[in-house]
């Protein structure tokens, strides 16, 4: 109850706060995707498991009552056939009752209820952290959807500048058609070109609403089609980081429990002791030379050690070991894998960082050559098509830029993603 309050008073706070900013970071998105998505709910169920388990364990303490009745019909009992001077003995009868309550209280068990509770405990967290791993796979598929957004709002930025490439074009060509010195046609083309980059506008914007309602259904809160996505910026030596993943985790709490495993297999083969009381009516009672019904009663201490566990015992703790060898092969396969993923990204963000080098180069040209192909048009030395084909070139460099831009910041989120380290905010 406390932590399902502590989520709702953390989401409450979230959600005010994106509200007010109108802006929301990749953070702030994993923490509000993993509070509104419903494997999250398991964990209190774990929780209430755990609770229940160890309850029924610990009542193993409590005293054990029990009623047995019987009647049994045997072919012979127990006779005095040597006659005693002023005695005789009635013979009991063949058919024999037995009406018993028992009593029993455990006061020593091995330490195995000890030992059960605390593989409970275990087993929970081994479950919590399941839940752990899977709430940490939804981070990539809120990575597509924030770098998609990101991406999108670089687009509808180039956009704009190339609008405004193509007015600076309509203006000058109009006022040479309005001189006499220039085609209509050409003032045409130019708007043809502006009514295409509108269309081009409108279908960008149509995407991003689209993935801006995918992602409020991910975190669970509303959010405007104009909401502002933060651009997370990494350091460069952010990038060094040791492996701190929530499946590294799991595995040890798995040999927790494995190597826990082993003390309880010793404590069931210990020996157990308990006080009991037992109380009867029955016939014939404990005096076997009393013919009729009588009430009895017995207590004492019971001493039990079953010495059958001891036959498997050996092979038990065997299989623990083979359980934990897997856990630790499982761990290293991970670890390779993981480590494997991180030379990757890194050949991936320094190939990135060189074409995002390069494109800022491409576009500096493709600028000037634009800006001269403005004057150049003003003065009629080249044609509007001439123009646009310089425009759409230095268009083209930018959106490569952006590309490799966006290409870049994703490969830095992965980077963060797969290592685990929390990704910062802008």
């Amino acid at each position: 109850m406390k932590r399902l309050l502590i989520l709702i008073i953390n989401s409450s706070l979230l959600i005010i706060n994106c509200t007010a900013q109108g802006s929301l970071s990749l953070q702030k998105a994993y923490d509000l995707a993993q509070q509104n998505y419903p494997a999250v709910k398991q964990k209190d169920l774990i929780k209430q498991t755990e609770a229940i388990s160890i309850d029924n364990l610990q009542k193993g303490f409590l005293p054990q009552f029990g009623f047995m009745a019987q009647a049994t019909y045997q072919s012979d009992v127990t006779k005095i056939t040597s006659p005693i001077p002023g005695f005789s003995f009635d013979a009991p009868a063949k058919d024999q009752y037995k009406f018993v309550a028992d009593v029993s209280q455990l006061i020593y068990d091995g330490g195995a209820t000890k030992e059960q509770k605390t593989l409970q405990r275990l087993n929970a967290s081994v479950e919590d952290q399941k839940v752990e791993v899977e709430l940490y796979k939804l981070r990539e598929r809120i990575n597509q959807v924030y770098l998609s957004i990101l991406y999108l709002d670089e687009q509808l930025k180039q956009v704009e500048l190339v609008k405004a490439d193509i007015q600076t074009g309509i203006k000058r060509v109009d006022a040479q058609v309005q001189n006499g010195v220039a085609f209509k046609s050409n003032l045409n083309m130019l708007k043809a070109e502006q009514l295409r980059t509108e269309q081009r506008s409108i279908e960008v914007k149509a995407s991003r609403k689209g993935l801006v309602d995918v992602l409020a259904l991910f975190t669970g809160i509303p959010l405007n089609e104009n909401v502002r996505l933060e651009k997370p910026v990494f350091a460069e030596a952010a990038m060094a980081t040791e492996i701190v993943r929530p499946e590294l985790k799991l595995y040890s709490v798995q040999e927790k429990m494995i190597g826990q495993q082993n003390k309880l297999i010793t404590a069931k083969n210990l020996p157990k002791a308990s006080l009991f009381a037992q109380g009867g009516y029955a016939r014939p009672g404990l005096n076997l030379l009393k013919s009729g019904f009588d009430f009895y009663y017995i207590g004492g201490v019971r001493f039990n050690w079953s010495l059958g566990g001891l036959y498997t015992k050996k092979k038990e703790k065997e299989q623990v070991e083979v359980n934990k060898k897997m856990v630790e092969v499982q761990k290293e396969t991970f670890l390779l894998n993981t480590n494997t993923q991180l030379k990757q990204q890194e050949a991936e963000i320094d190939k990135l960082k060189q074409l995002v080098a390069s494109d800022n180069e491409i576009i500096a040209l493709r600028k000037t050559v634009t800006d001269a192909a403005k004057a150049q048009l003003e003065n009629g030395v080249i044609t509007a098509n001439d123009y646009l084909k310089e425009v759409n070139a230095e268009d083209q460099a930018r959106q490569s830029l952006i590309t490799h831009q966006l290409l870049l910041l994703q490969a830095q989120i992965n980077y963060q993603t797969i290592s685990g380290k929390q990704t910062p905010n802008p």
